[in-house]
């Protein structure tokens, strides 16, 4: 079975480079005109004419842009892989100090937006490792090159008139406007859209500079997770402690309960003491099952959410706060045992749920909060400890009799 699996992921991802390839190919072909149908389309949207004539015309095909569009990651990074890779001994030294050479920019910040500086600095290591790198893709012929691409056209094309109009008002040269290569920019990493929408002058100097003002960054993430709805004096979430005959088949993030709710049922802070007396709704996740450490999440951890889809992201940036702010590393263990799954082995995974009649959404390779809770429900019916995580037992069981050993 291990071997017939690696067999698919392997012409799996030939089969994605073929169709990347083709479509580069294809791209490139098309894109003069493309830029023309793009340079009528932001003179009807009210960009100066002038304007987008000339950007436009100097922009290039990126085919390699495309390749990274089509491409899948053969294995998914574990949570353990995920956490120390972001969440380092260097990270967390360089956002104290960084917390300290901006306290008074930071408090002002806390005081206007509500959101507490250990956090934003977080999310400046997490997108830039602190400016450190804001990438070096051209951004206007990125999104150019997505926008004449047929996957996600429209939102790329937005995403481009957008930029343009940023260069009108921030007076950007577009040679300096260097990124990711989905087009994310700066030192917070804002898609045009956020960056036009949430983005602030933080250090009064007339403009908005997100690659070379740390003020302007820090600022405007603080205005973004205002806007997303953050909760002024309310934490992200924490580690918590379980007990031994704890019922995982109440975790999840469609789950929430009150956080009195989870104390009845021995919810515990990490370090054994009692959970806070708070009016506040919480839900329990746990990215390795239940070999692994447990959070309590809050609203906050929605408004991180809105930030980047990511639940990994999410609580490494969460963490990476605490550990900033002063507190110490996680009590549980980081199971070394856990391994990456490839794509296609997860997305095979959720057919095997979805032939059983559960309902992991769609197999897309990624283990989300419909396949989690899908998994929940096939471990409770099966005898296996519920907690949406895909361990070798829940695997083994998946894969059934007469189908060979799990891979």
């Amino acid at each position: 079975m291990l071997n017939v699996l690696k067999l698919h992921v392997f012409v799996l991802m030939l089969l994605i480079g073929a169709v990347a390839t083709a479509d580069a190919d294809d791209g490139a072909q098309g894109f003069a005109a493309c830029l023309d149908e793009l340079a009528a389309f932001a003179r009807s949207q009210g960009i100066p004419g002038a304007l987008a004539d000339e950007v436009l015309a100097e922009l290039k095909f990126q085919p390699r842009v495309i390749e990274l569009d089509r491409a899948q990651p053969e294995f998914q990074q574990t949570f353990a892989a995920y956490l120390r890779g972001r969440v380092s001994s260097a990270r967390i030294e360089q956002g104290r100090r960084l917390l300290a050479r901006h306290r008074e920019l930071l408090d002002g910040l806390t005081r206007e937006y509500g959101v507490p500086g250990h956090y934003l600095i977080a999310l400046w290591g997490m997108e830039s490792d602190f400016g450190g790198f804001t990438g070096r893709t051209p951004i206007l012929d990125s999104l150019a090159t997505l926008a004449c691409d047929a996957r996600r056209s429209a939102f790329f094309r937005d995403e481009l008139m957008t930029a343009l109009r940023l260069v009108e008002r921030e007076s950007l040269e577009p040679s300096d406007m260097l990124g990711s290569w989905a087009g994310a920019m700066g030192q917070t990493q804002f898609m045009p859209s956020a960056y036009y929408a949430h983005a602030v002058d933080g250090d009064g100097d007339g403009r908005i500079d997100l690659w070379g003002s740390p003020a302007d960054a820090l600022a405007s993430g603080a205005n973004l997770l205002h806007s997303l709805g953050w909760n002024r004096g309310q934490r992200w979430g924490r580690e918590v402690s379980l007990p031994a005959e704890f019922a995982f088949e109440k975790s999840g993030f469609e789950q929430p309960r009150a956080l009195a709710e989870w104390a009845e049922l021995g919810v515990r802070r990490a370090d054994g003491a009692a959970l806070p007396i708070a009016d506040l709704s919480a839900r329990l996740l746990l990215p390795m099952g239940h070999a692994g450490p447990a959070f309590l999440v809050y609203d906050n951890f929605d408004v991180l959410l809105g930030w980047n889809r990511s639940s990994s992201f999410a609580i490494a940036v969460g963490h990476l706060a605490d550990r900033i702010a002063g507190a110490g590393a996680l009590h549980a263990e980081l199971p070394e045992r856990d391994v990456a799954m490839a794509t296609a082995q997860m997305a095979g995974l959720q057919q095997r749920l979805a032939e059983l009649g559960y309902s992991p959404g769609e197999a897309d390779g990624i283990l989300g909060p419909a396949t989690r809770a899908a998994l929940r429900q096939f471990q409770l019916d099966h005898g296996l400890v519920p907690d949406g995580y895909p361990d070798q037992r829940t695997r083994s069981a998946l894969v059934g009799p007469g189908d060979g050993p799990a891979s």
